[in-house]
């Protein structure tokens, strides 16, 4: 299994009540926390209405969280591109990716509310064309073109950015969820990918096929894809043991699910929770949930099982949530990086070799006792001494002590 980035998509889900300011504020602090744990990735995305989602600027949130930060790379998940401008998208993308040192990841999508849309009085049968349509003038733009292009949306007379990326090649990333549209985009520019319809058990079965589009249009462009810029997202929340995860998101979970899936979307299909265990179970128990609520080991087993399902990824990035409270939440991201991360990436299989090495071959060893011990026992004083030593820390002696009964 390849090696995989690890990283967190907020799109923000608030419940409604929290002061703002307040959550500004923590959503920033956690970004610094990922910083601080390892993380190689953080995403958030832009909305304009259903009170749960609560950014409307990506790009002013992550500058904001690029001075928080140091290593992490900061992408926008996602900027709605028939919103915007392409110019303005792009002088955007150019000015984060200088206030952050050359870690911005530029990630566009059609528009996720259809109420979004509504407010700015856009069709929603045209969003997509019009990503598409943004894309290709931005691609341009950051290789220095001078662009004049004429549409129904926006225009552009002989314009050419005066700023240009630190990175010498600015990723671009597509949204994806369950149907063809996303995949066919990134395989058209050569662009990476960020599935989000894998939180669903539809999405997730439909990883093995998803892949293949992107492919396909990628060949027919003369552009080419790499699953090592596939980022699928998952859903989770993890503790010490199963059930105290579960006790731990049950609650928020449910109003989450009730309060922002059911009545706020109004999704198809969603039926309200009418307890904690039954949420739990419906979301991460049940036979073809996808969220996982348990320990690291059970977010190590579903990884590897998504992986080989999909043919192959290069980086998962977890979905931000308000299931648990402040602290738990933390202590989640926290046992990912701690056990999740090096289990998956095989940090640790050296450490694991060398202690087996050790219990397997202890008699080849014996010989570098009986030259310290040889030392001891030719001194009374120094035998003496280690006969004290012994009996102080019975307990707690190493196995590198000198064995002074094996020597008598």
């Amino acid at each position: 299994m390849a090696r995989m980035k690890f990283g967190c998509f907020l799109a923000p889900h608030h419940p409604i009540g929290e002061n703002p300011v307040l959550q500004f504020r923590s959503d920033l602090a956690l970004a610094q926390r990922l910083d601080e744990l390892g993380f190689d990735e953080f995403w958030c995305g832009e909305h304009h209405s259903s009170g749960w989602e609560m950014i409307a600027s990506p790009e002013m949130f992550l500058a904001a969280a690029g001075e928080r930060t140091h290593r992490i790379r900061l992408g926008t998940g996602v900027v709605s591109l028939p919103y915007h401008h392409p110019f303005n998208v792009a002088q955007r993308m150019v000015q984060l990716d200088h206030m952050t040192g050359g870690r911005a990841i530029f990630g566009s999508g059609p528009g996720a509310l259809p109420s979004d849309a509504f407010a700015l009085g856009i069709d929603p049968m045209v969003q997509r064309d019009r990503q598409d349509e943004a894309i290709g003038v931005i691609k341009r733009l950051m290789k220095g073109e001078r662009v004049s292009a004429e549409s129904d949306w926006f225009t552009l007379k002989d314009a050419r950015l005066q700023l240009f990326p630190v990175q010498e090649d600015m990723e671009f990333v597509v949204a994806s969820q369950i149907s063809p549209s996303g995949m066919t985009l990134a395989g058209k520019y050569g662009a990476g990918v960020l599935s989000i319809g894998s939180m669903s058990e539809a999405g997730l079965n439909a990883l093995p096929t998803q892949w293949s589009f992107a492919e396909d249009a990628a060949a027919k462009h003369g552009q080419s894809v790499d699953r090592k810029n596939w980022r699928v997202v998952l859903t989770w929340h993890l503790a010490e043991t199963r059930e105290e995860a579960a006790r731990q998101a049950g609650k928020g979970l449910m109003r989450w699910h009730n309060e922002y899936n059911v009545q706020t979307l109004q999704r198809p299909g969603a039926v309200a929770f009418t307890s904690q265990e039954e949420a739990v179970e419906q979301t991460a128990w049940a036979p073809g949930a996808v969220s996982v609520i348990g320990t690291p080991d059970d977010l190590v087993a579903q990884l590897r099982r998504l992986f080989t399902l999909s043919g192959g990824f290069g980086a998962v990035i977890g979905f931000a949530h308000d299931w648990a409270n402040r602290e738990d939440t933390l202590r989640s991201w926290d046992l990912v990086a701690r056990y999740v991360v090096p289990e998956i990436n095989n940090y640790i299989e050296g450490l694991r070799t060398s202690r087996q090495y050790l219990i397997d071959h202890r008699e080849s060893f014996e010989r570098a006792g009986q030259a310290v011990m040889a030392k001891i026992m030719g001194n009374e004083k120094a035998a003496e001494a280690l006969r004290e030593t012994q009996r102080a820390m019975m307990a707690t002696t190493g196995g590198h002590t000198p064995d002074l009964d094996k020597a008598r």
